[in-house]
């Protein structure tokens, strides 16, 4: 397994950085969506910074999965898309440091899902500390590390090929920590994603001012002085620094960064509301303003035709944009190496993005059943609990999976998983179910016919009731913290009005 860069203490602050580059992000979606102001600056296109990372087998105007899915990435950086560093006085209004502050994590990371048929668009955001396995080799860490660890390497590997122009270095090794974040993306969802738009620091400051700001809706008054927040309860404009205190603050809130994505996603909301108002798309100044904000702040995929594309998304206001979040379980998910980290679940995020793409009106299925006798089950220990893979293989078979052995794993594993080769998922989703609903991950190198299973110490399924030793952890590796917040009454997020939250 590869160990990446050192991991660089993180930098003191007064509060996290999430949120800052959201908007920039979210705006250029928004405009994506409108021909009519795509047609009024279309050199927009001809001046913004591109990079080479999607696969071959993606992207195109009706990707063959149904729709056409977008990363959008904002990150902690104190340069504009071009590489030059940011002025001092931008910075010093976003209490952001000097232009050596900045880190290689990404604080913001949305997958936006627009289907082929023209139906319903979802933003969905990703908690910048979940808990995920990294594309490459590098185990599991957070998700906003999967940049960092690519961009560090690639730096390795360029300046090993004799590169050491500084302009060269950065715009190549970032390329390298997008195609990991994107392929951990994927990996974790199931989606291939078609196009990539990567935000810098810069484009909240410029584009909060350029569209006079946007209107938002608190329960109750609050204040902060980790974020700078001061806000009274009730409906309010707000634009600039008061902005990014809105879309930055987590202390006080009772779901902590859970509670500070509804408010970014409510500001996106508010923000596709106002850049599509009549009062945006026929200022001149406005539209200049917001054009000059996204050319120093984004990067797109190499190749991507964003005008073809804006004809196919015909509205974003109202009802046909939606905001969701992938789900998750424990916020206080403790892991060796990265802290409290936020828990989820592979398979529950994947049966997430799958169900984006279900027609509501198709006739429900079943789906085939698996004979346990057609799934070899090998178990493999990898918690340090004697005994722990005979017993799981024991209740496995007698369920009726054929013994496939057991052993020691060759490293310790930090969460339980079941592995299968080409073609083997719906056998090792047998075989996941059978053990109370542990996560899925492919191994080409498992022989077709076999499910590996990994039991690591966070296994409390069948057979590990009875053990020497201490009680194991719950499957979500921490104790899972009550549900203080009942959200089946909830109104969803759309950008159709003005929703109040905490």
């Amino acid at each position: 397994m590869r160990t990446g860069p050192p991991r660089r203490p993180p930098a003191r602050r007064t509060g996290s950085l999430a949120g800052r580059t959201v908007i920039a992000l979210f705006s250029t979606a928004v405009l994506l969506g409108t021909g009519y102001a795509w047609a009024n600056f279309r050199n927009l296109t001809d001046n913004l910074a591109t990079t080479d990372v999607i696969s071959e087998e993606a992207g195109g105007e009706k990707p063959a999965d149904g729709s056409v899915d977008i990363l959008m990435v904002g990150m902690d950086s104190r340069t504009d898309a071009k590489g030059n560093p940011l002025p001092q006085e931008i910075l010093d209004e976003l209490h952001a440091g000097d232009e050596s502050a900045g880190g290689l994590n990404t604080d913001t990371i949305i997958l936006m899902h627009v289907p082929n048929d023209g139906g319903k668009a979802v933003a969905v955001s990703f908690p910048r500390d979940s808990y995920v396995q990294i594309d490459g080799g590098y185990g599991r860490h957070k998700i906003n590390s999967a940049y960092g660890y690519g961009k560090q390497d690639g730096l390795d590997e360029l300046r090993e090929k004799g590169v050491s122009d500084p302009a060269q270095l950065e715009t190549g090794s970032r390329q390298y920590g997008a195609k990991t974040l994107i392929g951990t993306v994927e990996n974790l969802t199931g989606v291939k994603i078609d196009h990539y738009a990567e935000i810098n620091l810069v484009g909240f400051y410029e584009i909060t001012k350029a569209i006079g700001g946007v209107d938002v809706c608190l329960n109750q008054a609050t204040r902060d002085t980790f974020s700078g927040a001061d806000f009274q309860a009730g409906q309010q404009r707000i634009q600039g620094r008061e902005a990014l205190a809105f879309v930055r603050q987590r202390h006080g809130l009772l779901r902590g960064d859970l509670d500070r994505i509804v408010r970014q996603q409510v500001f996106m909301a508010g923000l596709a509301k106002q850049i599509l108002s009549a009062g945006t798309l026929s200022d001149p100044g406005r539209l200049g303003a917001l054009t000059d904000a996204l050319t120093k702040s984004i990067v797109l995929d190499e190749g991507w035709d964003v005008l073809r594309f804006a004809g196919q998304m015909k509205d974003l206001t109202g009802g046909n944009l939606k905001f969701e979040t992938i789900p998750t379980g424990s916020l206080e998910l403790e892991t060796p190496e990265d802290g409290l980290a936020v828990e989820v679940n592979e398979r529950e995020v994947k049966k997430f993005f799958k169900a984006l793409n279900a027609d509501p009106n198709a006739p429900t299925t079943t789906a085939p059943t698996v004979d346990p006798a057609t799934v070899v089950v090998e178990v493999r220990n990898a918690s340090g609990v004697g005994g722990l893979a005979s017993r799981v293989l024991q209740s496995l078979v007698a369920k009726g999976f054929a013994d496939g052995g057991t052993a020691n794993a060759e490293e310790a594993e930090d969460v339980s998983v079941v592995r299968y080769g080409v073609g083997g998922e719906a056998g090792a989703e047998a075989v996941s179910d059978a053990l109370g609903g542990i996560e899925l991950e492919q191994d080409d190198d498992i022989p077709a016919g076999h499910a590996r299973v990994f039991v690591a110490g966070d296994y409390t399924g069948p057979g590990a009731q009875n053990l020497v030793g201490g009680p194991l952890v719950g499957l979500d590796g921490a104790r899972r913290q009550p549900d203080t917040t009942d959200t089946t009454t909830e109104q969803p997020i759309t950008a159709d009005g003005v929703r109040c939250v905490n």
